[in-house]
């Protein structure tokens, strides 16, 4: 696992990470928080399947939040976008777990993994299990990208959401 000064280094060198906040809030012992930029909810139902050649994906509408910066949510899955952009080393790979403080308010986000080689601005899932909801402010830190170094890969990650939000 990568500590603090190596996602650091690894941020200065190769852009692992940007569009952060601040870096010196955000960067810790053991990871990188990721905060939020949007949250959307689903307007219609998705389709997966084995070889991708039928996926669809849901639709999302996005939500807005109020004059000061606050999303109020309902107990539910909504889509949430990261303000940060990762670009993933062919030799490293990161998982995300959510944040102890959000997981102590009723709320988990759910994640893949980043794989070798992926360059974008992720989304992932957020579901709000407190019957009374949760509030969440733009540019909060919801969940720590953990980095772990690998043998590097001959090819990195060559899927659909390669390069997205990136525009």
């Amino acid at each position: 696992m990568l500590n603090s000064r190596e996602i650091l280094e690894l941020i200065k060198e190769k852009e692992l990470i940007r569009d952060y906040v601040d870096v010196s809030i955000q960067l810790q012992p053991s990871g990188f928080d990721l905060s939020l930029s949007e949250i959307h909810e689903y307007a219609d139902s998705g389709r997966v399947d084995f070889t991708n050649k039928e996926r669809c994906l849901a639709s999302t509408i996005p939500l807005k939040e109020d004059e000061e910066g606050w999303f109020t949510l309902c107990k539910g899955c909504y889509l949430v976008v990261f303000n940060e952009t990762v670009k993933i080393p062919l030799d490293t790979v990161a998982i995300a777990r959510t944040r102890s403080t959000l997981l102590r308010n009723g709320a988990s986000v759910e994640t893949a993994v980043w794989d070798p080689g992926y360059h974008g601005r992720s989304s992932s899932l957020l579901v709000v299990h407190n019957p009374k909801g949760i509030k969440l402010k733009k540019n909060s830190r919801i969940v720590q990208l953990v980095f772990f170094r690998m043998k590097e890969v001959e090819q990195g990650y060559k899927g659909v959401y390669q390069g997205e939000r990136l525009r």
